[in-house]
């Protein structure tokens, strides 16, 4: 039940991220265009999840509750959308808490249809960042997945705590927990410091 809340709250933050993205790029006055960035980010990441685990129904087809939280994060951008935008890196922020949920949530799911605990780790990592390459590719960006900075490898960290953690047979929640708190901790100290995987020439 936690993890469930913990899934609906991450929507709300990634239909927050798509829709502000969307804003951004002068996107705001088209309602469709800002609901429909904010609709992909949210259910892109766990519908690509479900269609490879062979999961019916896809958890949004299924669940009311995860369009109401979709349409929540949507209106929530359009009324505060000028308070929100005042926030130094107010994108970078939801996006990484969303990454940081979806990671776990999706390896959490693919642990319970007993995926193999490395092939849930790449599960969880497509829940997270397959909604912000929707979302980027949507408003014309090069996904953050394909930029220099630390964005999929503090998916990976995370869920390899979450792993070491449920193999010491640490509760789920702190599991959780442990294991969102460092995916954030990774992506913003990365961001804040410029750290970068080392480039190679192919």
């Amino acid at each position: 039940m936690i993890s469930y809340y913990f899934n609906l709250f991450g929507v709300v933050m990634f239909a927050i991220s798509g829709a502000l993205a969307a804003s951004d790029k002068n996107m705001y006055k088209d309602l469709f265009g800002l609901s429909f960035t904010g609709f992909a980010t949210a259910v892109g990441g766990g519908t690509l999840r479900d269609i490879i685990l062979g999961s019916h129904p896809i958890a949004w087809v299924a669940d009311n509750n995860y369009l109401i939280a979709i349409t929540a994060g949507i209106i929530l951008t359009i009324i505060f959308k000028r308070q929100l935008t005042k926030i130094p890196k107010i994108l970078l922020v939801f996006d990484t808490i969303g990454i940081a949920i979806y990671t776990i949530i999706g390896m959490e799911k693919a642990l319970a249809l007993h995926v193999a605990p490395l092939a849930a780790v790449i599960m969880g990592l497509f829940t997270a960042v397959m909604g912000g390459v929707i979302r980027d590719t949507l408003i014309n960006e090069i996904p953050q997945i394909f930029r220099k900075e630390i964005y999929a490898t503090a998916c990976i960290a995370g869920a390899l705590v979450y792993l070491v953690l449920k193999y010491f047979s640490l509760p789920d929640l702190w599991s959780a927990v442990i294991s969102i708190i460092t995916i954030i901790v990774v992506r913003l100290t990365a961001v804040k410091f410029k750290w970068s995987l080392p480039k190679f020439e192919v």
